[in-house]
């Protein structure tokens, strides 16, 4: 009998990865092992500097840098991880900061100047708010994922080691911090920190009325390797993902699958908001505008020298007009 391929996906443990997780949903022609316990700059970093995995949830940010260098890397259009950033803003309460406006001139932290999450918020500060990035003096925490040519104007600062942003902000010596994560100084309430929109998710809605971009934050990358060997595994895939996906939101309709006791009014206000599928795949007007926005504000920032198209980001997954399912 003949055998799948083998492969390795690295991923985050999402509700709607969980089918290919456990086993119940599966590329067709592909035997997948899951690798799922490492934090997500880990993940890109050993995809993107040892060539670890075979396909990898990938920051947008980073693979947006391979297309512009021409690594060897493709990616079919999955969206694994979106989410609003407004409320990763975060700031020292002694430093006067009361609106976007005031971090112009001020020292501001990010874990890593092209990590995705920090490439969106530094566009909607610079777009919606009137706060242009290379007014602010940077300090990052990690080494970038890929390397890039810094563009003139550009005031970057690596942190050493002895110390980090997080530390660095709850003792003053930076005022503000973009970050992927909640930062502990916030989870333990310090008084030193808080975050610059009070009401956060009041931002976020509306940004998202005005613009009709849900940001995106990691596509699924392959080895290009792989896609020349195997032509057929990117389509495979990407049916996998959708599937996937579309039985861990069937199960999320569940309101009893959440210890929430508004859960399923959170559920309808969303949707209500942002449409029936909202992790919708793809490249639909909607998914368009959100990448061109993200590669827009990458080539704005300096960490591609081209502005690239969106046409030429994805591995094809059509299967022709009219076709897509069979009958027997």
């Amino acid at each position: 009998m003949p055998k799948n391929v083998h492969l390795t996906l690295a991923c985050g443990d999402y509700e709607i990865l969980r089918g290919l997780i456990e086993g119940t949903t599966s590329p067709e022609g592909v035997d997948l092992t899951i690798l799922k316990n490492m934090d997500s700059t880990t993940r890109h970093w050993r995809f993107l500097r040892n060539n670890e995995f075979d396909v990898c949830e990938l920051s947008g940010s980073s693979y947006l840098m391979t297309r512009d260098q021409g690594m060897e890397i493709d990616a079919i259009p999955v969206y694994p991880h979106r989410r609003f950033r407004h409320g990763f803003v975060f700031i020292n309460t002694s430093k006067g900061i009361k609106s976007p406006k005031d971090l112009i001139g001020k020292k501001v932290g990010v874990k890593s100047f092209q990590a995705t999450a920090i490439l969106w918020m530094r566009g909607i500060l610079e777009h919606e708010y009137g706060v242009p990035h290379k007014e602010i003096e940077w300090f990052s925490d990690l080494d970038e994922d890929i390397e890039f040519e810094r563009p003139k104007g550009l005031r970057l600062t690596r942190l050493p080691d002895t110390t980090s942003v997080e530390k660095e902000l709850v003792e003053g010596r930076i005022d503000a911090l973009l970050h992927t994560d909640l930062i502990e100084p916030i989870v333990q309430k310090d008084p030193r920190v808080a975050r610059l929109f009070a009401d956060h998710q009041a931002e976020e809605v509306a940004f998202y009325k005005k613009t009709q971009m849900f940001p995106i934050m990691h596509v699924v990358g392959i080895r290009r390797e792989l896609v020349k060997q195997y032509p057929w595994l990117p389509i495979n895939l990407y049916k996998a993902f959708n599937e996937s996906k579309a039985a861990g939101m069937k199960r999320m309709f569940n309101p009893r699958i959440v210890p929430l006791a508004w859960y399923t009014e959170a559920w309808e206000a969303e949707r209500a908001l942002l449409g029936p599928d909202p992790w919708e795949y793809g490249l639909s007007d909607r998914n368009r505008k959100t990448l061109d926005a993200m590669i827009g504000y990458s080539h704005e920032q300096g960490l591609i020298k081209r502005r690239l198209s969106v046409d030429e980001l994805f591995l094809d997954v059509s299967e022709g007009k009219k076709r897509g399912s069979f009958r027997v």
